[in-house]
């Protein structure tokens, strides 16, 4: 007999029924084993993704940075500017992403598009991913990104995160690409944005160009409406863009609202400034309106 599909051995039972469920036993096995090879060889094609069929992410590379400063790893993209291979000399500007997991298969596509149309020139894209967004399994932008907060215990490592840029990160790059050191831009998003105004405002000359899109400061505003820092090449001021979604929430609109309005009457600032409201963006629809906008900016001045 059986029992939910599944066959009952008893004593009740005889010799027959014992060889026959022997038989249909060793038949299951041998087919669960069948069926094991199969799901293994179907995950395993399902999870070799061909990125070479993704047009849109073009000459796309990849490389694991072991960061020695933090203690932790990255996972880093890298895309090529088409024709890259057929120009042996030339170097290119370098628009590095936070949040690369997510933003970097996001706006290097749409960086193609704005390309092929002549709005924003030629450019090495790099992506920075924690490869996760649980901070359990490392995702570390809430410390990596910020200034020091009193709300937030495990806010306040932007300072080293740029230690890990400019000692690790970049000298890998620039070593194996052939990226233009003068022509570094930043983008970053909400508490990306923050690390984009924090560098502004600290190393304002580790990047030339600085774009923000909806920075999130309602946790440490006060730390950003002081002067640290003034920019080291007094012929040429770095350029920051800043913009901010006219439907974003209203607790990281207000203050980005303030923080425009203290450095836009600022004459002294250490970089040249750019605000823009992203007319119907909320927070999360904003990054590539600010993406657009912010390039365009920064290269029609270059």
């Amino acid at each position: 007999m059986t029992q939910g599909g599944i066959y009952c051995v008893g004593p009740e039972l005889n010799q027959n029924n014992k060889r026959k469920i022997g038989t249909n036993t060793k038949v299951m096995r041998l087919l669960a084993g069948f069926a094991a090879v199969f799901l293994m060889s179907v995950s395993t094609a399902s999870s070799a993704v061909e990125t070479r069929f993704m047009q849109g992410l073009g000459d796309t590379h990849y490389q694991r940075i072991d960061s020695e400063i933090l203690g932790r790893h990255y996972h880093v993209f890298v895309m090529l500017p088409d024709g890259y291979k057929n120009t042996t000399g030339k170097e290119y500007p370098t628009i590095y992403l936070l949040d690369g997991g997510a933003l970097f298969p996001l706006l290097s596509a749409y960086y193609r598009y704005l390309n092929f149309g002549q709005e924003i020139p030629d450019a090495i894209i790099v992506g920075i991913s924690y490869g996760t967004d649980n901070f359990e399994d490392g995702n570390y932008r809430a410390t990596d990104y910020t200034a020091k907060s009193s709300e937030r215990d495990y806010w306040g490592g932007a300072d080293e995160f740029q230690r890990f840029l400019s000692d690790e990160l970049f000298p890998s790059i620039e070593r194996n690409y052939r990226s233009r050191a003068d022509r570094r831009v930043i983008f970053g998003h909400s508490i990306g944005g923050q690390f984009v105004l924090y560098t502004a405002l600290t190393k304002p000359d580790l990047f030339w160009g600085h774009v923000a899109s909806n920075p999130a400061l309602h946790r440490n505003l006060p730390f950003f409406l002081q002067t640290y820092g003034k920019a080291e090449i007094a012929s040429e001021r770095s350029k920051l863009f800043v913009g901010s979604g006219s439907m974003d929430d209203p607790r990281f609109r207000i203050p980005t609202l303030e923080w425009i309005e203290h450095w836009s009457s600022n004459n002294d600032n250490a970089w040249q400034l750019k605000t823009m409201d992203l007319e119907g963006h909320t927070h999360m629809s904003a990054p590539p309106a600010s993406f657009r906008q912010g390039m365009v900016w920064l290269f029609s001045k270059d």
